[in-house]
């Protein structure tokens, strides 16, 4: 097994953790007799403790060997998920959820810094996007698989699932990533800098967006379904898989591209498919009202969910190599900042105005997002002198 192997498997993993209790949610919320909006708050809380675990942690581990870090980051999403398949009650869930996925808010970003460091320059691109397509993998598999768990034996099965695989993909990463690779320190101007570029800045702030109107939607995807379209749990996990199947294909199709196209370009492809799905969403939900529409409408979502925030990790490393530990850190703040805000957003619709509301709410977060993408397209790359930790 190759690095790239061991990142894909990790972020596979990741994937599942942070996907398994969209996946369930309804399920969750009726076994422990709350309303769909209070389970919601794991949404929440959890996204915002990786939003703000990501620079964190990222600052305060950045002398710690990368193996090391790595393999002690997925033991804690392991074992953070073990806890979670024990708690009692629902305000001890809402204590562990945010624990259990702080390995998330460290693995994703470090281990793309990581394979940055190991591979030429001309191939950092395709390493960086190939290791996310485990994370599409995890939407094929971790929303689908954990709702079906849910349903067939419990929540606390699915969590179970999770920290299984954790531990096995701790042992993976301890065996294939060698030892003593390290990255500059991360200073305060590193940070800085990467803020006081515009193109990174405007990379960040798309990500944020992206997530948010993505998030809004797909966090209750399942309670939506089974509301206005009276969707079965079975019919619920066909629709997540085909979504996740269609990400994994379009991160699959960016990560032999990217390198031929360009990440900016891949970048706006992408998201501009998430765009035209959640439109065809809306219509599916609040016009057709039919499955065969909702179908479709995933499908076409599904192609660019995933490839755009591949295309941002590579964009943010090809754009300033030397900044990329604290750029790609920020990224998973942001898209993790995003999932709190899209989970809150999507929360206070529902209790307003009904699951409806979420789509059109979506598309217009969505189009700001690609708004800001463009704008990024724009800016020049900051140049390596402005960052010396």
């Amino acid at each position: 097994m190759t690095a790239t192997s061991a990142a894909f498997f990790g972020n596979f993993v990741v994937g599942c953790g942070v996907l398994v209790v969209p996946g369930m949610l309804d399920l969750l919320a009726r076994d422990l007799s709350i309303s769909i909006p209070q389970a919601g708050s794991l949404l929440s809380l959890a996204a915002l403790a990786m939003c703000l675990g990501a620079p964190v942690l990222a600052a305060t581990t950045s002398r710690v060997d990368r193996r090391l870090l790595l393999v002690l980051s997925l033991l804690l999403l392991a074992l953070g998920h073990l806890a979670c398949a024990l708690a009692p009650d629902f305000t001890t869930l809402l204590w562990l959820r945010p624990i259990a996925v702080l390995g998330a808010a460290v693995f994703t970003p470090q281990v793309a810094a990581t394979l940055a460091m190991m591979v030429p320059p001309e191939q950092r691109s395709t390493a960086v996007t190939s290791a996310f397509v485990g994370w599409s993998l995890a939407s094929v598999m971790g929303m689908p698989i954990g709702n079906l768990l849910a349903d067939l034996f419990s929540w606390r099965v699915s969590f179970a699932v999770v920290a299984v695989m954790g531990l096995l993909s701790a042992w993976t990463v301890w065996r294939v990533i060698p030892a003593g690779l390290r990255v500059a320190p991360l200073s305060v101007q590193s940070w800085l800098d990467v803020l006081g570029s515009s193109r990174l800045r405007w990379i960040l702030i798309a990500t944020m967006m992206w997530c948010t109107g993505n998030f809004a939607v797909m966090g209750y995807i399942t309670s939506a379904l089974r509301e206005v379209l009276q969707a079965s749990p079975v019919t619920q996990a066909i629709l997540m898989a085909l979504l996740g199947i269609s990400g994994l294909a379009g991160n699959i199709v960016l990560s032999k591209q990217v390198s031929r196209i360009g990440a900016d370009r891949g970048a706006r492809v992408a998201l501009s498919f998430v765009l035209t799905g959640l439109i065809l969403w809306v219509l599916a939900l609040s016009v057709v009202q039919a499955l065969w529409a909702v179908a479709m409408a995933v499908l076409v979502w599904g192609l660019g969910n995933f490839a755009f925030n591949s295309s941002q990790q590579a964009r943010l490393a090809q754009s300033a190599p030397h900044l990329a530990s604290a750029s790609i850190a920020l990224n998973s703040s942001s898209l993790y900042a995003g999932q709190a805000m899209g989970a809150a957003l999507g929360a206070s619709l529902v209790v307003a105005w009904g699951f409806e509301s979420l789509g059109p709410s979506g598309v217009i977060v969505l189009g700001a997002a690609l708004m800001c993408s463009l704008a990024a397209d724009r800016c020049s790359s900051p140049p390596p002198s402005q960052s010396t930790p």
